[in-house]
C-alpha cells in the first residue's frame, strides 16, 4: 500500500476536529483531497470541499482512488462497507479500537471487492515529496525528508523515531508504510514489505516490529528473496512472556511472536536485527 500524488482521496468524517485539522495538513503537503463524508452536513461545504452524505454518492461525482478515515470505533464498519460499495481501491483506517467483529467483516468485504485495507489503528502513509493519508508529520523536513529508504511500522511513534533517525543520519526516506497495531489488520508485514521491494524508488528498508503475533516471521520468509538491503529494529525485547504490551498484538505464548523467534527468523533471512532505532539508520547507512 504506497499512495502516489496522483491519486484522488476521499476524507471520511472530515468536519469533525481531527479530519479538519489533519485535512488541512495534508492538502497543504500535496495529497489530492476530493472531498468528505458526513451524513449530517451532506450538501455543505467544508476547507472549500463539497461534503457528501455516503462515499458511494461522492463516488458517483467524481473519481476516487483512496479513503481516509477519520471515525469514531463503531461507526468504522458502515464508513468502511460504504467506502468499499462505492468501489474505491484503498481504505485507509486510522482508528483504534475498532472491535474485532468488526475488522474481521470488512475484510473480508474488501477482499471480496479487491479493496486494500491499511489498518485498523494504523498513522497513515507517506510518500515523501507527494503526499501522506493520516496522521503522520510528513511535513516536518527533520522527520522525513527525499530519499530512497522505504520505512515499515506497526507503531506511528516508532515509525517517526526512524523516519527522524534516518534522516539524522544522512539518509532519507522514500514511503512510509504504519501498518497499525490491532491483531488483525488488513495489510499486513509482508504485505508492506512486497509493495516496497516493487517500488523503484526504494533502494532498501527499514523494518520496525514488535513482539506478539506472528507477523514479521512470515515477513522474513519473502526477505529471504530480495535483493533490497533490510535493517530491522523489534520492539519488546525485555517484555515478560505472556504479558500484553502496548498494542493489542503484542502477546506472546509460548515461542510464538517472541523477541527471539522474530530476530532468529529475520536473521536467517539476511536482515540486520538492530539492538537500538538508531542502529537501523547507522546499519542502512553502511549499506
Amino acid at each position: 500500500m504506497i499512495a502516489s500524488g496522483r491519486d484522488r482521496v476521499l476524507v471520511q468524517g472530515i468536519t469533525g476536529k481531527q479530519g479538519t485539522f489533519w485535512s488541512e495538513r495534508m492538502r497543504d503537503y500535496g495529497t489530492k483531497i476530493v472531498g468528505g463524508v458526513n451524513p449530517k452536513r451532506a450538501g455543505e461545504t467544508h476547507l472549500g470541499l463539497p461534503v457528501w452524505a455516503t462515499a458511494r454518492e461522492a463516488a458517483r461525482r467524481t473519481n476516487i482512488d483512496a479513503a481516509v478515515m477519520f471515525i469514531p470505533p463503531f461507526g468504522v464498519k458502515d464508513a468502511a462497507l460504504d467506502a468499499i460499495a462505492a468501489g474505491i481501491g484503498k481504505i485507509v483506517c486510522l482508528t483504534e479500537h475498532v472491535p474485532v467483529h468488526d475488522t474481521m467483516y470488512i475484510l473480508a468485504a474488501a477482499r471480496e471487492r479487491g479493496t486494500q485495507v491499511l489498518g485498523p489503528n494504523t498513522a497513515g502513509i507517506v510518500t515523501v515529496g507527494e503526499c501522506f493519508l493520516g496522521f503522520m508529520p510528513a511535513f516536518n523536513p527533520r522527520v522525513f525528508r527525499k530519499g530512497n529508504v522505504g520505512v515499515i511500522s506497526r507503531s506511528g511513534s516508532l515509525g517517526t523515531l526512524i523516519c527522524l533517525n534516518l534522516v539524522q543520519a544522512g539518509l532519507g526516506i522514500s514511503a512510509f508504510v504504519g501498518i497499525g497495531g490491532d491483531p488483525i489488520i488488513g495489510t499486513t508485514t509482508k504485505d508492506a514489505l512486497v509493495a516496497l521491494d516493487r517500488d523503484p524508488n526504494t533502494k532498501a528498508v527499514a523494518l520496525i516490529g514488535e513482539i506478539g503475533g506472528a507477523m514479521e516471521e512470515e515477513a522474513a520468509e519473502y526477505a529471504r528473496t530480495m535483493k533490497k538491503p533490510i535493517a530491522a529494529f523489534i520492539a519488546g525485547a525485555a517484555s515478560p512472556p505472556g504479558k500484553r504490551m502496548g498494542h493489542a498484538g503484542a502477546i506472546v505464548m509460548g515461542d510464538k511472536g517472541s523477541f527471539a523467534g522474530k530476530k532468529a527468523a529475520l536473521e536467517a533471512a539476511g536482515v540486520t536485527v538492530c539492538s537500538t532505532p538508531n542502529g537501523v539508520a547507522e546499519s542502512l547507512k553502511r549499506t
